[in-house]
């Protein structure tokens, strides 16, 4: 009887040590794999602690693979072809033809200015012009008879000298007459309100029946169909840069990035910035982005060699210094690291120095990991009960 109750005993033992591993193992996967507290302040007792497990998805070894080099910079659309209509003679605005958003042509009429007085200017400085022939007329008359005159001694050589310099004289103030009578008209003709380009009217400076000035703002015409990107790029990474390199743009409100060229690089940098100006050319045949949108523009540059890397979850940093835990000769460690590119796109970090290609790394952040623990990696759940039931004592198995 007594030994029976020695056996019952025994296996009731035997099932809670076995229940005990598997709410141990649980609950540190729950916790992410944390130390238990009494484990942590036993000492030298630590021998006897549990192992920390991990499971192979848990765990990663560092891997060589190219890390692409990105470039980004961002700033507002611009209409490189802008055009801005200005009144070329004061007057009247009679009337705009033309309304903000519409399309227009080059060489199309877009108002008309009152030119009564550019018009009398014309007709006053036509008649000097037919003034001034008439002297000139004169003054050769004049001056072909003092040749007959001088050539029979009748006038002295002083006389005939005076008689062409009248000539001369006359031909000078014609040739003036003409140049502003030709200069009058070219300032009536441009003082027509016509399209310089072709675009969209995008703004309309003044109302019809107003007075306007010389070079006053009337409208301004936008091009849309080529746009381009204004940005900066650190003196850092201008070296990598190139124009004619493809760039891939998004732009607010779109949904798909559009390609675009890197067109101009400043030759030197922004006084106090240290930043340098580059211009993206961007095609917009169906009119589909407007001037004024803010862009993001990335250029990939191509790794021409394989790095080795880890996951960006991987690293870890306390105090400024990054690091990594290790699993070494069944012990948890901590490693610090240095890193080099990092490739946000892939979710990894390239790491110069710390650890090589055979280290198992934690591939994830844990709480509570404690230097010189206790780790294993762990194939599967059943492996894990299998030693929790290895550590039963044999007395009770």
């Amino acid at each position: 009887m007594r030994k029976s109750r020695w056996i019952g005993g025994g296996v009731v033992v035997a099932v809670v040590v076995i229940g005990a591993a598997a709410a141990v193992m649980m609950g540190q996967r729950q916790a992410g794999a944390k130390v238990p507290e009494t484990a942590a302040k036993a000492g030298p007792a630590a021998a006897s602690a549990p192992s920390l497990e991990f499971r192979p998805t848990e765990v990663v070894q560092p891997a060589l693979a190219a890390m692409p080099r990105t470039i980004e910079f961002s700033g507002p659309l611009v209409a490189p072809n802008t055009a801005v209509v200005r009144a070329k003679a004061a007057g009247t605005l009679l009337a705009l033809q033309v309304n903000e958003g519409e399309r227009v042509s080059a060489g199309q009429t877009l108002g008309r200015i009152d030119l009564a007085e550019l018009s009398n200017r014309v007709a006053e400085r036509t008649a000097n012009l037919e003034s001034a022939k008439a002297t000139l007329a004169q003054a050769e008359r004049t001056h072909a008879s003092n040749e007959r005159l001088a050539a029979q001694s009748f006038i002295s050589p002083i006389a005939l000298e005076n008689s062409r310099a009248q000539v001369d004289t006359a031909r000078a103030a014609l040739n003036a007459a003409q140049a502003l009578l030709d200069t009058t008209r070219v300032g009536l003709r441009e003082a027509a309100l016509v399209a310089p380009i072709s675009g969209i009217v995008a703004k309309r400076h003044v109302l019809p029946g107003e007075k306007v000035a010389v070079e006053q703002q009337m409208l301004t015409l936008v091009d849309i169909a080529k746009l381009e990107l204004a940005g900066t790029v650190g003196t850092h990474e201008v070296g990598a840069l190139s124009p004619g390199m493809p760039v891939q743009v998004r732009v607010e409100g779109t949904d798909k990035p559009v390609q675009g060229r890197l067109a101009r690089i400043a030759p030197a940098a922004e006084p106090g910035t240290r930043s340098i100006g580059v211009t993206i050319a961007l095609d917009n045949p169906k009119e589909v982005l407007r001037a004024g949108q803010y862009a993001l523009a990335r250029v990939e540059l191509n790794d021409p060699q394989q790095r080795l890397s880890l996951p960006l979850p991987a690293v870890g940093n306390t105090s400024g210094q990054d690091h990594v835990w290790v699993i070494e000769n069944g012990a948890l460690l901590r490693r610090a690291v240095t890193l080099g590119r990092r490739d946000d796109a892939a979710g990894r970090v390239e790491v110069l120095s710390g650890v090589d290609a055979g280290a198992t790394v934690l591939a994830a952040k844990f709480d509570n990991l404690r230097e010189g623990a206790k780790a294993s990696v762990v194939a599967t759940k059943a492996a894990a009960v299998a030693s929790a039931a290895a550590s039963i004592p044999a007395n009770l198995k």
